[in-house]
């Protein structure tokens, strides 16, 4: 007997052990970040920012030897972001942003995550290559920049320029009707071409001096956007959307939305519609890349054959062909300075798992050429152009080394900066997540990502983390967007606790082709991606290894939306949710027009909307939930939660919450994070484990 009880209790305590918490929140959240990877257009010069728990630094390197070299020293969290990071195309300054939110709406307002009594600014900065000094230029966002060193800016809708070199304070550009979202300096610098907002069209304009009209290209009643000069500055390529208002065609029914490339010749003053995308679904307009090639065509990117892919065109006879195909996305495309390759990230590779990763591809113009530069089981994402040559930088990771710059010269690859991964970084514990697939009960496959420490009891508790968005997805390893690279960091932590975690990409999401990015009836018109989550957990409960008793879920954003329809719609599955920063009231996305003509379906589309919101369930709301917001969230408002949370005291239903003041959707302030992270973690585990 007492040979029994003592193999007994060592068993206990191997299963114990095994399962034994090794690290914390705080580590496993010093992930290394870069962004804004930007390169030079003369010389082997590249420029990055890089995040250090809150402390946001510029950082250079230069060929050969590419050594990072810190340029400046922004030694505090907090919460002020880099961004607009790039060269003058003579390759003697850096620009960039510090300052508000580029990542929401309402961008260029300062961010008080430190809630200090005086507001920080938005600052345009610039960094001279010679001296490496970096000083402040003026208040001001939006920047671009013009041959040799000119730098320009938006402002309440105008242009400013500033002088690098000098100390004259900004000078508005030019006045006109409306406001200006968008401009670029022709090759030369010596014009400026922009688009001009006038409500019900946009025109595209070009500046030349205080003594010159400005020239409008084939102004019409349309919306003219994306305007691409020409490498040679004699030509113009812009991309035509219709104007005005339509007719009140039914809401609920997915309709083309039609684009065309035009061209303009500015010395015969002509114009033509060039290329019109075909008249479905797919052939819809969808913000692409676009650019002149070195030979005068154009590139352009399309989702017309089910996938996001790049296209030629000539500029000729019109005829277009495509440079990828196959069943992947590209995405994060950029073109050389001689605009003869391109180099972009993609899902695809040499094994069924790298549709959840991204490897890098090539396009050699001249000859359409398409080459995979990497492969494996990493994730490579946001590549850019090392001068004209084949060298080229991008951001590396894999399923347990968060993000760096890599550059590759053609003969080997450089890992920069692995001394900035603090020693304390748990990355050799972290586990490898596992592709899963699932079916949905409209048959749909459904891809996620499952975390589970090895070890521990029989049966462990599951969570569903919903991601945001929702045009994301969850990779195989650290994402290259920084708010996910904080939730893989935190499906980490909670394998690290113990639990089995099923990372789920429903529909609405990136990566799998149009049907399912764009399905019918998502979101306020019937959220049909929330069947993907309810499979999701169920799959989890099935699993062996997972107590069916004990799931949770949470997420952020519209995960925060798809945690509340969790808990609101099915309570006896997900035992407990934290909800962070979700849309909650969908009842205000149709407003009732004050006109005779209204959409057909405007009464029931109301009504699916608000069928499809959390707040028309909640009578059936019955598990623990935490509701997490800051309260200058620029992507959703905290109205949103500050409503669900009066309609839970209405009900007399029992909620924790946590606000943080200041912050915004992104967790600009470091240490925000980590508390938002802590207190998730904290809630799943006190419901579901202790």
């Amino acid at each position: 007997m007492k040979r029994s009880l003592f193999l007994l209790l060592c068993l206990l305590i191997t299963a114990s052990s095994a399962q034994a918490q090794s690290f914390t929140m705080e580590q496993v959240g010093k992930f290394s970040f870069p962004s804004e990877l930007s390169s030079s257009p003369t010389g082997e010069k590249i420029a990055w920012a890089m995040n250090e728990q809150g402390k946001r630094n510029v950082y250079f390197a230069e060929g050969p030897e590419f050594t990072p070299k810190k340029l400046t020293d922004f030694n505090e969290d907090d919460g002020q972001e880099i961004s607009s990071l790039q060269f003058t195309p003579d390759g003697k300054w850096l620009i960039f942003v510090r300052g508000g939110d580029h990542g929401g709406g309402n961008a260029s307002s300062p961010v008080n995550a430190q809630n200090l009594p005086i507001l920080p600014k938005v600052e345009l900065w610039k960094i001279s290559l010679a001296s490496g000094k970096a000083e402040p230029i003026t208040e001001g966002d939006d920047p671009f920049v013009g041959f040799p060193d000119k730098v320009a800016f938006l402002k309440s809708g105008q242009i400013w320029t500033i002088n690098l070199t000098g100390t004259t304070k900004p000078n508005q550009l030019f006045e006109v009707k409306g406001s200006i979202r968008s401009a670029s300096y022709s090759p030369d610098g010596s014009k400026l071409a922009f688009v001009n907002n006038r409500g019900s069209h946009s025109l595209v304009g070009v500046y030349q001096d205080e003594n010159t009209p400005i020239e409008w290209i084939a102004p019409s009643f349309h919306r003219d956007v994306m305007p691409q000069w020409s490498p040679d500055g004699n030509e113009i390529a812009f991309i035509r959307l219709r104007g005005g208002s339509g007719a009140a065609f039914p809401v609920l029914e997915p309709r083309h939305i039609p684009w065309e490339i035009w061209i303009a010749n500015l010395a015969e003053k002509t114009a033509k519609q060039l290329w019109k995308a075909p008249e479905t679904l797919p052939g819809s307009y969808s913000y692409p890349f676009f650019s002149f090639t070195g030979d005068g065509n154009l590139v352009f990117q399309s989702y017309e054959d089910g996938w996001q892919h790049l296209y030629t065109l000539d500029s000729k006879s019109g005829e277009s062909k495509i440079l990828t195909p196959g069943e992947y996305m590209v995405e994060q495309v950029k073109i050389n300075p001689a605009k003869s390759k391109l180099i972009f990230s993609a899902n695809t590779g040499e094994s069924p798992e790298d549709i959840d990763r991204r490897h890098i591809g090539t396009v050699d113009l001249l000859n359409s050429k398409l080459t995979w530069e990497t492969s494996g089981t990493g994730i490579e994402a946001n590549p850019v152009w090392i001068g004209n040559g084949n060298k080229k930088a991008f951001f590396s990771a894999t399923a347990q080394r968060s993000h760096l710059i890599a550059v590759n010269t053609g003969e080997q690859t450089m890992l920069l900066q692995e001394h900035l991964i603090p020693d304390d970084f748990p990355q050799n514990a972290l586990v490898i997540p596992k592709q899963v697939k699932f079916s949905a009960p409209d048959g749909t496959t459904v891809y996620g990502q499952l975390f589970e420490k090895e070890g521990g009891p029989a049966k462990k508790p599951g969570v569903i983390f919903a991601h945001g968005g929702p045009q994301r997805q969850m990779l195989l390893g650290w994402s290259y967007m920084d708010y996910y690279s904080n939730t893989y960091a935190l499906n980490q932590y909670l394998a690290e606790l113990g639990f089995v975690v099923l990372s789920v990409n429903y529909r609405l999401g990136i990566g799998y082709g149009y049907e399912f990015h764009r399905p019918a009836n998502g979101y306020y018109r019937g959220a049909v991606e929330y069947q993907d989550i309810k499979a999701g957990g169920e799959f989890l409960a099935n699993l062996p290894q997972v107590d069916a008793e004990r799931i949770g879920i949470y997420g952020g954003s519209y995960g925060g939306y798809l945690t509340a329809l969790a808990l609101a719609r099915d309570s006896d599955l997900f035992k407990v949710g934290v909800d962070i920063h979700g849309v909650h009231d969908l009842d205000g996305r149709y407003k009732l027009p004050e006109t005779y003509e209204v959409a057909p379906d405007l009464d029931e589309a109301k009504k699916i909307a608000w069928e499809s919101s959390p707040m028309s369930d909640l009578e059936n709301w019955t598990s623990p939930v935490l509701f997490i917001h800051s309260d200058d969230d620029r992507n959703v408002g905290v109205s949103q939660t500050a409503a669900i949370i009066r309609r839970f005291e209405e009900m007399g239903k029992s909620y924790e919450a946590l606000l943080i003041p200041g912050d915004t959707h992104h967790w600009m302030k470091w240490s925000n994070m980590i508390r938002v992270d802590q207190a998730t973690a904290d809630f799943l585990e006190k419901h579901l484990m202790d």
